[in-house]
Protein backbone atom coordinates (compact mmCIF):
# COMPACT_ATOMS: atom_id res chain seq x y z
CA UNK A 1 0.00 0.00 0.00
CA UNK A 2 1.60 3.09 -1.03
CA UNK A 3 1.04 6.20 0.45
CA UNK A 4 2.26 10.15 0.17
CA UNK A 5 5.97 9.63 1.73
CA UNK A 6 6.16 5.87 0.97
CA UNK A 7 6.37 5.47 -2.76
CA UNK A 8 7.90 1.72 -3.70
CA UNK A 9 10.91 1.73 -5.59
CA UNK A 10 9.92 0.32 -9.24
CA UNK A 11 13.43 -2.09 -9.01
CA UNK A 12 11.66 -3.84 -5.46
CA UNK A 13 8.31 -4.90 -7.55
CA UNK A 14 8.20 -8.28 -9.42
CA UNK A 15 7.58 -8.56 -12.90
CA UNK A 16 4.25 -10.07 -13.42
CA UNK A 17 3.46 -11.84 -16.71
CA UNK A 18 0.96 -9.65 -19.04
CA UNK A 19 -0.58 -12.56 -20.61
CA UNK A 20 -0.82 -15.34 -18.11
CA UNK A 21 -1.19 -19.33 -19.12
CA UNK A 22 -4.74 -18.88 -19.60
CA UNK A 23 -4.83 -15.62 -22.09
CA UNK A 24 -5.53 -13.47 -19.40
CA UNK A 25 -4.52 -10.11 -18.45
CA UNK A 26 -3.81 -10.22 -14.84
CA UNK A 27 -6.59 -10.86 -12.85
CA UNK A 28 -5.80 -9.71 -9.61
CA UNK A 29 -5.98 -5.88 -11.08
CA UNK A 30 -9.37 -5.66 -11.80
CA UNK A 31 -10.93 -2.81 -10.21
CA UNK A 32 -7.64 -1.40 -8.42
CA UNK A 33 -6.71 1.81 -8.78
CA UNK A 34 -3.40 2.07 -9.08
CA UNK A 35 0.56 2.68 -11.39
CA UNK A 36 1.45 0.42 -13.07
CA UNK A 37 4.87 0.33 -15.32
CA UNK A 38 4.82 -1.87 -18.61
CA UNK A 39 7.79 -3.70 -20.03
CA UNK A 40 8.37 -5.12 -23.51
CA UNK A 41 10.09 -8.53 -24.24
CA UNK A 42 13.79 -7.43 -22.82
CA UNK A 43 11.99 -6.07 -19.38
CA UNK A 44 12.85 -2.38 -21.07
CA UNK A 45 10.61 0.04 -19.64
CA UNK A 46 8.01 1.37 -22.42
CA UNK A 47 5.11 3.01 -19.93
CA UNK A 48 4.00 4.33 -17.18
CA UNK A 49 0.80 5.20 -16.01
CA UNK A 50 -2.20 5.25 -13.09
CA UNK A 51 -5.73 4.27 -13.94
CA UNK A 52 -9.12 3.78 -11.54
CA UNK A 53 -9.04 0.03 -12.84
CA UNK A 54 -5.57 -1.11 -13.79
CA UNK A 55 -6.81 -4.38 -15.30
CA UNK A 56 -8.72 -2.03 -17.54
CA UNK A 57 -6.08 0.06 -18.65
CA UNK A 58 -3.86 -2.52 -19.27
CA UNK A 59 -5.95 -4.10 -21.81
CA UNK A 60 -6.31 -0.54 -23.81
CA UNK A 61 -2.30 -0.73 -24.19
CA UNK A 62 -2.31 -4.16 -25.03
CA UNK A 63 -4.65 -3.60 -27.76
CA UNK A 64 -2.78 -0.53 -28.94
CA UNK A 65 0.48 -1.63 -28.62
CA UNK A 66 0.58 -5.63 -28.22
CA UNK A 67 4.55 -5.76 -29.17
CA UNK A 68 5.50 -3.40 -26.57
CA UNK A 69 3.52 -5.28 -23.96
CA UNK A 70 5.01 -8.24 -21.78
CA UNK A 71 5.19 -7.50 -18.80
CA UNK A 72 4.00 -5.28 -15.83
CA UNK A 73 4.73 -4.02 -12.30
CA UNK A 74 1.93 -2.34 -10.66
CA UNK A 75 1.33 -0.29 -7.36
CA UNK A 76 -2.35 -0.13 -5.86
CA UNK A 77 -3.86 2.43 -3.84
CA UNK A 78 -7.30 1.58 -1.40
CA UNK A 79 -8.45 5.54 -2.01
CA UNK A 80 -8.41 7.66 -5.70
CA UNK A 81 -5.67 10.14 -4.93
CA UNK A 82 -4.45 11.99 -8.03
CA UNK A 83 -1.31 13.62 -5.98
CA UNK A 84 -0.17 10.06 -4.83
CA UNK A 85 -0.53 8.41 -8.02
CA UNK A 86 1.04 11.14 -10.04
CA UNK A 87 4.05 11.35 -7.42
CA UNK A 88 4.50 7.28 -7.48
CA UNK A 89 4.29 7.86 -11.58
CA UNK A 90 6.86 10.53 -11.64
CA UNK A 91 9.37 8.55 -8.99
CA UNK A 92 9.30 5.57 -11.52
CA UNK A 93 9.83 7.94 -14.49
CA UNK A 94 13.10 9.47 -12.72
CA UNK A 95 13.87 5.89 -10.88
CA UNK A 96 14.44 5.38 -14.64
CA UNK A 97 16.54 7.68 -15.55
CA UNK A 98 15.00 8.65 -18.88
CA UNK A 99 11.69 9.18 -19.93
CA UNK A 100 9.69 5.73 -21.51
CA UNK A 101 8.65 6.47 -25.10
CA UNK A 102 5.22 5.51 -24.13
CA UNK A 103 5.82 8.87 -21.86
CA UNK A 104 7.41 11.07 -24.22
CA UNK A 105 7.61 10.59 -27.98
CA UNK A 106 4.88 8.17 -28.52
CA UNK A 107 2.58 8.82 -25.63
CA UNK A 108 -0.48 9.61 -28.11
CA UNK A 109 0.00 5.86 -29.27
CA UNK A 110 -0.24 4.48 -25.82
CA UNK A 111 -3.13 7.28 -24.40
CA UNK A 112 -5.30 7.49 -27.65
CA UNK A 113 -7.52 5.86 -29.41
CA UNK A 114 -5.98 3.94 -32.45
CA UNK A 115 -7.11 6.17 -35.62
CA UNK A 116 -7.42 3.30 -38.26
CA UNK A 117 -7.66 6.12 -40.57
CA UNK A 118 -3.76 6.55 -40.59
CA UNK A 119 -3.21 3.49 -41.85
CA UNK A 120 -5.30 3.73 -45.34
CA UNK A 121 -4.23 1.63 -48.23
CA UNK A 122 -3.40 3.95 -51.19
CA UNK A 123 -6.82 2.39 -52.88
CA UNK A 124 -9.09 3.35 -49.44
CA UNK A 125 -7.69 6.56 -49.34
CA UNK A 126 -8.45 7.02 -53.29
CA UNK A 127 -12.08 5.84 -52.48
CA UNK A 128 -12.39 7.70 -49.61
CA UNK A 129 -11.28 11.19 -50.91
CA UNK A 130 -13.25 10.50 -54.37
CA UNK A 131 -15.03 13.59 -55.06
CA UNK A 132 -18.06 11.46 -55.85
CA UNK A 133 -18.40 10.20 -52.26
CA UNK A 134 -20.78 11.64 -49.69
CA UNK A 135 -20.55 11.59 -46.14
CA UNK A 136 -22.21 8.43 -46.17
CA UNK A 137 -19.77 6.33 -48.39
CA UNK A 138 -17.37 8.16 -46.64
CA UNK A 139 -18.26 7.00 -43.34
CA UNK A 140 -18.69 3.50 -44.62
CA UNK A 141 -14.96 3.49 -45.78
CA UNK A 142 -13.34 4.69 -42.27
CA UNK A 143 -15.59 1.78 -40.96
CA UNK A 144 -14.66 -1.13 -43.19
CA UNK A 145 -10.59 0.45 -42.40
CA UNK A 146 -11.61 0.24 -38.77
CA UNK A 147 -12.86 -3.46 -39.31
CA UNK A 148 -9.75 -4.29 -41.00
CA UNK A 149 -7.02 -2.92 -38.29
CA UNK A 150 -9.15 -4.29 -35.83
CA UNK A 151 -9.14 -7.24 -37.54
CA UNK A 152 -5.41 -7.47 -37.70
CA UNK A 153 -5.07 -6.58 -34.03
CA UNK A 154 -7.04 -9.42 -33.14
CA UNK A 155 -5.12 -11.59 -35.21
CA UNK A 156 -1.85 -10.50 -33.28
CA UNK A 157 -3.31 -10.85 -29.99
CA UNK A 158 -4.49 -14.18 -30.79
CA UNK A 159 -1.00 -15.16 -32.09
CA UNK A 160 0.43 -13.82 -28.47
CA UNK A 161 -2.30 -16.53 -26.88
CA UNK A 162 -4.37 -13.53 -25.63
CA UNK A 163 -7.91 -15.40 -24.33
CA UNK A 164 -9.33 -12.29 -22.73
CA UNK A 165 -12.14 -10.66 -24.17
CA UNK A 166 -11.56 -7.90 -26.80
CA UNK A 167 -14.67 -5.59 -27.37
CA UNK A 168 -13.83 -2.20 -29.52
CA UNK A 169 -16.92 0.43 -29.15
CA UNK A 170 -18.79 0.23 -32.42
CA UNK A 171 -19.86 3.60 -32.82
CA UNK A 172 -15.99 4.69 -33.19
CA UNK A 173 -15.55 2.89 -36.02
CA UNK A 174 -17.66 5.41 -38.32
CA UNK A 175 -14.89 7.77 -37.38
CA UNK A 176 -12.16 5.35 -38.37
CA UNK A 177 -11.13 5.01 -34.61
CA UNK A 178 -10.85 2.01 -32.50
CA UNK A 179 -11.07 2.07 -28.86
CA UNK A 180 -12.90 -0.71 -25.97
CA UNK A 181 -15.95 -0.73 -25.17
Amino acid sequence: MATETNIPLLATLDYVNYIDDHGQIPEQFQGKIGVYAIFDQDKVLQFVGYSRDVHASLKQHLVRQPQQCYFVKAQTIDRPSRAILENIEQAWIAENGTVPLGNSDRKAEWTNAINAKAMMTAAEQENYQNPVNDELAQMKILKNVARRVEAEILAVLESRGVQTPIRFNPKLKEEGLLDLK
